[in-house]
């Protein structure tokens, strides 16, 4: 796992302003702010990727850069996870994209299961899958989005990527999905009784696009 919060950087910034309950009414800064964490992030994980040279014609002359080769698929979890893909997409721009529906069903008792409502996903056979949400609680609604994805092909590496996540989810995403890269902004280790983090930031999908009807 790959934790950014643990060298001072100016993502602390980012990390800090999404958590800040003033800042948080701003909506659009929030969402850049999302963003701007999510461009940080898939910088980093640019390094972990196989790179080849190749040869770059100038105007006066010919230069060799080691460029990455491996086809990339960027992938999210609506609604909240899309400020951070827009930073990811920024960084892997030649990336194609799949995007995953899913939520938390709610019981009487307290309790919730994980629901995957729909999925848009090219091929994945060998390529490298980066799917990302701003929040990681539990994992289990990133473990299901995986699996669900899956389904479209076998890709040769993958890379989980979150702002905040919490330490059960971290050890739930070890566990389940022990050959995934974890790359987060910051670890909170407390989960309330409802399965949110504890500082971490509310609800980012709220903050991002406006609160939703509960049902």
């Amino acid at each position: 796992m790959f934790n950014l919060s643990t060298k001072p950087s100016i993502a602390n910034r980012y990390i800090a302003e999404i958590r800040d309950v003033n800042i948080q009414q701003d909506s659009m800064r929030f969402r850049r702010n999302l963003e701007r964490l999510g461009e940080v992030l898939a910088y980093e994980l640019s390094k972990s990727l196989n790179y080849e040279p190749q040869s770059v014609e100038t105007p006066l002359g010919e230069a060799t850069v080691e460029l990455p080769q491996q086809p990339i698929v960027l992938a999210t979890i609506l609604r909240a996870g899309l400020p951070m893909h827009q930073g990811l997409l920024n960084v892997f721009d030649r990336a194609e994209n799949a995007f995953v529906s899913a939520y938390r069903k709610h019981h009487k008792d307290g309790s919730f299961d994980v629901h995957v409502e729909y999925i848009s996903c090219p091929d994945l056979e060998g390529k490298v899958l980066i799917i990302c949400d701003p929040m990681m609680a539990t994992g289990a609604s990133m473990s299901l989005a995986v699996e669900s994805l899956l389904e479209y092909g076998k890709p040769s590496e993958i890379h989980v990527v979150t702002g905040i996540a919490a330490t059960a989810g971290v050890e739930h995403i070890d566990r389940v999905m022990p050959e995934a890269t974890l790359w987060v902004g910051a670890v909170d280790d407390e989960l309330t009784a409802k399965s949110y983090i504890v500082p971490g930031l509310g609800d980012a999908g709220d903050l991002s696009y406006g609160a939703k009807v509960q049902e």
